[in-house]
Parts: C-alpha cells; sequence; structure tokens
C-alpha cells in the first residue's frame, strides 16, 4: 500500500528538509523535497535518493540520468523535459505527478506506483518496467517501443497514442483500463491480458495487423 500522507511514511520522522541545487552524484538519504524549484540546474546525474520524499516541487530540463531511487514518495510535483535515463527505481511512487516530455528510456522500475498522474510524451523505449501499476492515470503519447512490461496494470487508466513496436509484455494486465488506443505495435499485446470488451474494441486494429479482411459476405 502506497501512503496518501507523508506522516504516513514509515521513515517520515527521519526526514530532513531539503536547502540548494541538486549536485552531480549526489547522496539524499531521508531528504524531504519541499516546493522547490529545480529548473535547468543541469547536471545532477548519478545520484542516489534512498527513503526521500518530494513535495510540490518543479523540476524542469533537470538531468538526473543514471541515478538511482530507493523508496522514494513523490506527490504535487511537476516533471518536465527531465532526463531520467537509465535510472532505476524500486519500491518508489508518484501520486498526483505531472510527466511531461522526460526521458525514461532504458531505466528500470521495480515495484513502481503511479496513481492520479499524468504521463505526457513520455519516453520508456527500451525501459524495463516490473510491478509497476498505472492507477487512475492518463498516458498520452508514451513510447513503450521495445520495453519490457512484466506484471504491469492500469486499473483505471486511459492509454491514449501509446507506441508499443517491438515491447514484450509478461503478465502484463490491461483488463482495468479505461481505454486503449496504440499508435502501433498492436501485435506487442502478445503475452498481455486483456477483457471481452477491450477484444472488441481493438479487433479492427488486430485484424489490420494481422491482414485479415473482414466483411460481409
Amino acid at each position: 500500500m502506497v501512503p496518501d500522507e507523508l506522516a504516513d511514511l514509515p521513515y517520515a520522522e527521519l526526514l530532513r528538509p531539503h536547502t540548494g541545487p541538486l549536485s552531480v552524484e549526489g547522496d539524499y538519504d531521508t531528504v524531504h523535497f519541499d516546493r522547490l524549484g529545480f529548473e535547468d540546474d543541469g547536471a545532477a546525474g548519478g545520484s542516489r535518493f534512498l527513503e526521500s520524499a518530494v513535495t510540490d516541487c518543479v523540476f524542469a530540463g533537470t538531468d538526473l540520468r543514471r541515478s538511482r531511487f530507493n523508496e522514494l514518495w513523490a506527490t504535487g510535483t511537476r516533471f518536465t523535459g527531465v532526463s531520467l535515463a537509465e535510472t532505476e527505481w524500486l519500491d518508489s511512487s508518484f501520486t498526483g505527478c505531472s510527466l511531461a516530455g522526460v526521458e525514461f528510456f532504458g531505466a528500470v522500475l521495480r515495484r513502481v506506483v503511479l496513481r492520479r498522474c499524468k504521463l505526457d510524451s513520455v519516453n520508456l523505449r527500451g525501459a524495463a518496467l516490473h510491478d509497476v501499476v498505472f492507477e487512475d492515470c492518463v498516458l498520452r503519447d508514451v513510447d513503450l517501443a521495445e520495453a519490457v512490461l512484466d506484471g504491469v496494470t492500469f486499473p483505471g487508466s486511459r492509454i491514449e497514442r501509446a507506441r508499443l513496436g517491438r515491447a514484450t509484455m509478461t503478465r502484463a494486465d490491461l483488463r482495468g483500463a479505461v481505454s486503449i488506443d496504440l499508435a502501433d505495435g498492436y501485435d506487442s499485446l502478445r503475452g498481455a491480458v486483456i477483457s471481452p470488451g477491450q477484444l472488441l474494441d481493438l479487433a479492427p486494429a488486430l485484424a489490420a495487423t494481422l491482414g485479415i479482411t473482414v466483411q460481409d459476405a
């Protein structure tokens, strides 16, 4: 279960406020980033975040490439044009966050929850998502080409114009998704679980992908 309130975090009493910019290969252990703006702060890649919280912050153009995030809790935060390429995430969560133009390619996410988030033009090409939950989210123009989706679920989420070319799905469960609209990669749905209603909605695109012509006798 992902806590809704900061005070409910198991490490809440250990958090200390962060001040100043981020640094390259920084070490942020039990740190609270609250109402801070990191806009075009330059490189802060290779950093390590452990049992930390991010509340109502703005990250714009921030470079966090190859950073590691373990038990990061983020809420009400906006990420715009941020580089999170080749990052590693474990037991982390985003609630009520906005991610636009974020680079997540080559990232590895394990047991990550995104709740009531909006993802717009997020690049997850070649990423590996293991036991990731998108709950009540909007995924618009998200690029999942060549990604691995293992045990990923989408309860209450809308998938709009997602790219799935050459993605691999294992135990991926799409039944909870409100809508599924793909820009490409319908054949990459192999290995996913969908509902009968979703199958009917996807049937024309699946038929076209397989070269099946459907017409009345």
